[in-house]
C-alpha cells in the first residue's frame, strides 16, 4: 500500500499551502471548500475518481494522518478514530465520504488524494481540499469579538483573534465560511502574512503575541459573511477553531435611504387610517344617538298624568243612579267633593217627596 509521505516543516504553515499545487503530480483539479459546522452534525466530502486508479485517500494536512484509504478491490481502512462515524459510497466518478458526530477535534484540512498506475509506477495526485471547521459549546482556547456588526457601505470593521492558551502557536488565520468560503488573512508566528486578493488594499492588522486585530476597510455589501478566527499550535493534530465568529452585515447606503423613505411613508399611511377609522367611529356612534333627544329637557309622561288622573276619578266620583241631574255645578273641578254632596242631597230630596 503507498504510504503519504511527511510534508517538510515549511509547510505546516497550513493555509499557506493551500495556495500552491499539489505535490507528487499536481495534475488533478484542485479547489478548496470551507465547512463551518457544531458539534455532533455530520458533513460529506465527494472526492472524484479517475482511471487507471489504485486507490483513494482521504488524509489531513496539519499532522498527516490517513483518514480513510480505499483500493478499487474493494478493502478499504479506516482511521480508529472514525472507526464508528464514517461511511463512504461510490456514486459515478465519485466517492462520496459521509463524516458523522463530529467533534471539535475533528476539526482539520482535509485533501483528497488517490494514486493512480503510469507507466508501470504509482502517482499520487492530490485532489480537493476541505478546511473543516467543528464549533462546539464550551468556551475555546480562540476568542474572537465582536460577535456581529453592521456597517454602511464604505466604512471598516475591526475583527479581534485572540489564542488563549500556554502552547506556542504556528498561526492565526481568519477564515469567510458561508457566503463566499475564503482565506481573508494567515499570519504565522513570524509575522509572515498573506492577505486574499478579494481584501487587497483593504486590510490592515496589528499583532502582539497571540493576538491580532484585523481591520477590514472600505466594505461592500458582498463582504458580508461570517468571519471567524482559527488558530494552529505546534504539536496540535487540529485546528483551534472560534466558537462563534463574527457575522459583518454590510448595509447598501442607497437601498437604506430607500427604506428610510419607505418606512416613513408607511408610517403617513398608518397614521392617516387611524383617523379615518377614528372618524368613521364618531360619525357612526354620532349617528345612532339622537344628541338633539339627549340634550331636550324630558317633557311629563302624559300616560302617567292620565292614569293619576283616572285613578283618582274613580275613586272620588261616585256616580249615583238615582240622581236626575247628572251635570256637574259650574265652577267645579275634577277631583273635588262637591259632585259627590250634590248626589246625595238629590237623592235624600226625592225619597222625602214620595
Amino acid at each position: 500500500m503507498p504510504w503519504i509521505s511527511h510534508l517538510p516543516t515549511a509547510s505546516l504553515f497550513l493555509l499557506l499551502l493551500l495556495c500552491f499545487p499539489g505535490q507528487n503530480g499536481g495534475e488533478d483539479e484542485q479547489s478548496t471548500e470551507i465547512v463551518s459546522v457544531w458539534e455532533g452534525e455530520s458533513i460529506s466530502i465527494t472526492c472524484s475518481r479517475s482511471e487507471n486508479q489504485v486507490g483513494m485517500y482521504l488524509t489531513t494536512i496539519i499532522q498527516p494522518t490517513n483518514v480513510l484509504y480505499v483500493s478499487e478491490e474493494n478493502s478499504d481502512f479506516i482511521h480508529s478514530d472514525f472507526k464508528s462515524r464514517l461511511t463512504y459510497s461510490r456514486e459515478g466518478s465519485n466517492l462520496k465520504i459521509t463524516l458523522h458526530r463530529l467533534r471539535e477535534s475533528d476539526s482539520s484540512i482535509y485533501q483528497c488524494s488517490k494514486y493512480i498506475l503510469s507507466k508501470g509506477h504509482h502517482k499520487r495526485l492530490n485532489g480537493k481540499v476541505t478546511i473543516l471547521m467543528v464549533k462546539g459549546n464550551a468556551r475555546g482556547v480562540v476568542e474572537q469579538s465582536p460577535l456581529y456588526v453592521s456597517p454602511r457601505e464604505g466604512q471598516s470593521v475591526n475583527i479581534t483573534c485572540a489564542l488563549r492558551s500556554s502552547d506556542a502557536e504556528k498561526g492565526i488565520y481568519l477564515l469567510k465560511t458561508h457566503m463566499q468560503p475564503e482565506i481573508v488573512l494567515s499570519v504565522s508566528s513570524q509575522n509572515v502574512f498573506t492577505i486574499s486578493p478579494t481584501f487587497a488594499n483593504r486590510l490592515e492588522y496589528s499583532k502582539e503575541e497571540k493576538k491580532i486585530v484585523v481591520t477590514l476597510q472600505n466594505l461592500w455589501t458582498n463582504d458580508s459573511d461570517m468571519y471567524v478566527c482559527v488558530g494552529v499550535f505546534h504539536n496540535s493534530y487540529s485546528l483551534s477553531v472560534s466558537r462563534r465568529g463574527t457575522m459583518v452585515l454590510v448595509k447598501d447606503a442607497e437601498m437604506e435611504r430607500t427604506d428610510c423613505g419607505n418606512s416613513l411613508w408607511a408610517i403617513y399611511g398608518l397614521a392617516i387610517v387611524v383617523v379615518l377609522l377614528f372618524s368613521a367611529l364618531v360619525w357612526c356612534t354620532l349617528y345612532r344617538v339622537d344628541l338633539k333627544k339627549y340634550f331636550q329637557k324630558k317633557k311629563q309622561n302624559a300616560v302617567y298624568e292620565d292614569m293619576s288622573y283616572s285613578s283618582r276619578r274613580s275613586t272620588l266620583v261616585r256616580t249615583n243612579t238615582y240622581s236626575m241631574d247628572k251635570s256637574l255645578p259650574a265652577g267645579t273641578e275634577h277631583g273635588s267633593t262637591i259632585p259627590l254632596q250634590v248626589s246625595l242631597r238629590g237623592a235624600l230630596a226625592t225619597q222625602c217627596s214620595s
